[in-house]
């Protein structure tokens, strides 16, 4: 961080940091740096000091969180608790005195922050890690050792990729690094959307550094915001967004503003390689995140539901509609949380594939959880207008998850990642390559460490579509459910045998003709075979291990249902039974207070 002293810890940070008080002191996290406090008990700590949401006065209720959407800023109130607990220390390596262990914990424990407001996870967290990612994989030790300490102090990263102008297309930068008088360096141009600009101790920052064409003329630069001369460089804001409205505020401009020496993130030139790999971790958290306020919008229709007949409001028009609404929800949450899971899990066990992944579970989000979102409104009926409480919080959930799939994790640009490794899978993956492992199924199992340099920009192999395959073979038919879920996989099976001799009879990508629409169209059935391999391996593994609810085929097949629907194909009805035992469960963990994701854990409120 080119020497600069690291910022006194805020009032309320109780993080262990490896020079004084235990993690999350007062929260029940546990001892200190290094130590390994096993993630469920991070989550249930978490979720105490979050308390319930719908309780009068909670800094990280309901009220609290609309008040700050209401004015388009952060929570303060909410960050303090967040403070407390020490979340910096979930972004930081647990050799560098943190918690960073894996990114499956790191989803966990982020998630009950997603559930209550998308934005304040984003702004106090993800923002933060990505930041922090690229210097954890690039960085220098000075340089990695620098950012951690500031972290652990409470501080706040931010990372400028964002080119607006030029449809987030950030190799178009609008920032450049010229040589001044003397040889020093200055950066000039602007970034408009910075997240956390305003109140950012680090800076990662993405530019050109060479005229010459192709990647290698972009670098990353770590810099200090506080460093900055005020002549010498600005802040700008922006008005609200309709959705994150406290989150796309800030931009930066810069005129001829020095960069200290030692401020380079890896080997010159290799900005633009750093930022796709980061892009990997970045994709599959954000769009795995998002998943918990789609859960909290189930929660929310569900209650509203149940507070409709006697004595609790205006009689349902059609009840049977309501609950078909939240069964289908709870399906496409199931489906999508599947591929979210096993491409996280796929960072550490598949670190040569996540490319692919990382794109389609993020090119799904727009498609699934937000139409998911508007049928759930339709349950609300004119309730939907509340602006207050736990409908208000859906209110904003229903803008806020559409925007956190735009920029470079958005639709066009992982799609841009995933057409042209199409043609290599289809000749040499597909139908071919090996299948994953066992435990890239396996919510909160056991994973190996991960490992930044693993993580490679194509890697030619798909192992998930092999798995497809595999499970599919085996599934039993001694029940109609399973009789059901079979005739899907098949469907399955086949549409990826269709998508092969699809990609193989157009013509090979070029860089002297413009890509085929038509590549766009395979890519999005590719990502919904991805998803329906991603439900049949943990259903399979679900009933290994004796799990009731993801073992039995019923909800599997609901999920794959859909996914078929939504290919445009023609599937059977699976039996009522499906849809019944679907159903049921939505009840129960409403009843029982358990989230909606693959990892039903305790919620409070």
């Amino acid at each position: 961080m080119s020497g600069a002293p690291p910022r006194t810890a805020p009032a309320g940070v109780r993080g262990s940091t490896g020079t004084g008080a235990g993690a999350g002191a007062g929260t029940g996290t546990g001892a200190g740096a290094g130590t390994a406090v096993p993630v469920r008990d991070r989550v249930a700590a978490l979720e105490r000091l979050l308390g319930d949401p719908g309780r009068p006065g909670n800094p990280t209720g309901h009220g609290a969180l609309l008040r700050a959407d209401r004015a388009a800023t952060h929570s303060p109130e909410a960050e303090s608790v967040l403070d407390d607990y020490g979340m910096n220390e979930e972004f930081v390596p647990r050799e560098l005195g943190g918690r960073f262990d894996s990114a499956e914990s790191l989803l966990r424990v982020m998630r009950p922050v997603f559930r209550r407001d998308v934005a304040l996870g984003m702004g106090h967290g993800t923002t933060t890690f990505t930041a922090a990612s690229d210097v954890w994989m690039t960085g220098s030790a000075a340089q990695r050792t620098g950012l951690a300490a500031l972290l652990l102090a409470g501080s706040k990263a931010a990372v400028a990729e964002h080119e607006t102008a030029h449809t987030n297309d950030f190799v178009k930068s609008g920032i450049r690094v010229d040589a001044r008088s003397g040889g020093r360096l200055a950066l000039t141009g602007a970034k408009p959307v910075v997240n956390n600009m305003q109140r950012a101790d680090a800076l990662v920052l993405f530019c050109r550094t060479g005229d010459e064409r192709g990647s290698a003329s972009h670098s990353a630069l770590l810099l200090d915001p506080r460093e900055f001369p005020a002549a010498r460089h600005r802040i700008t804001g922006r008005p609200p967004s309709v959705g994150l409205r406290g989150y796309f505020r800030t931009g930066v401009e810069f005129a001829h503003c020095p960069v200290p020496e030692g401020a380079l993130l890896g080997a010159p030139g290799s900005g633009l390689r750093t930022a796709l790999r980061h892009f990997q971790i970045s994709r599959t958290l954000t769009a795995s995140l998002v998943v918990a306020a789609v859960d909290t919008g189930l929660r929310t229709a569900v209650r509203v539901d149940r507070a409709k007949g006697p004595g609790g409001g205006p009689a349902a028009a059609d009840p049977r509609r309501a609950a078909h609404t939240v069964t289908g929800a709870f399906a496409d949450l199931l489906l999508y949380d599947s591929l979210a899971v096993v491409a996280t899990r796929a960072l550490h066990l598949l670190p040569g594939e996540t490319s692919l992944y990382a794109a389609a579970v993020k090119s799904l989000l727009p498609k699934v959880l937000s139409e998911t979102m508007y049928d759930l409104s339709t349950v609300l009926g004119s309730q939907l207008y509340t602006r207050e409480g736990a409908v208000g919080i859906f209110q904003k959930h229903l803008r806020d998850v559409p925007v956190a799939g735009l920029g470079h994790a958005g639709t066009a640009a992982c799609q841009a990642t995933i057409v042209p490794q199409l043609g290599r899978l289809a000749r040499g993956a597909w139908f071919t390559g090996e299948e994953a492992p066992a435990a890239l199924f396996r919510p909160a199992g056991p994973l190996p460490a991960f490992r930044y340099e693993a993580l490679v920009l194509a890697g030619g192999r798909d192992s998930l579509s092999a798995s497809l395959l595999a499970f599919a073979a085996v599934v039993p038919a001694a029940t109609r459910e399973e009789r059901a879920l079979r005739a899907l996989a098949d469907l399955l099976v086949g549409e990826l045998r269709d998508l092969r001799g699809r990609v193989l009879a157009l013509p090979e990508l070029g860089a002297d003709r413009p890509t085929s629409p038509a590549w766009f169209a395979l890519c999005d059935r590719y990502a919904l075979v991805l998803a329906g391999a991603a439900v049949l391996g943990v259903w399979w593994h679900g009933r290994a291990a004796g799990d009731p609810f993801l073992g039995d085929p019923s909800w599997a097949a609901a999920a794959l249902h859909r996914v078929a629907r939504r290919l445009g194909l023609s599937p059977a009805e699976p039996p009522a039974s499906c849809a019944a035992r679907v159903h049921q469960e939505v009840l129960a963990r409403f009843a029982g207070g358990r989230s909606y994701d693959l990892y039903d854990s305790p919620v409070p409120g």
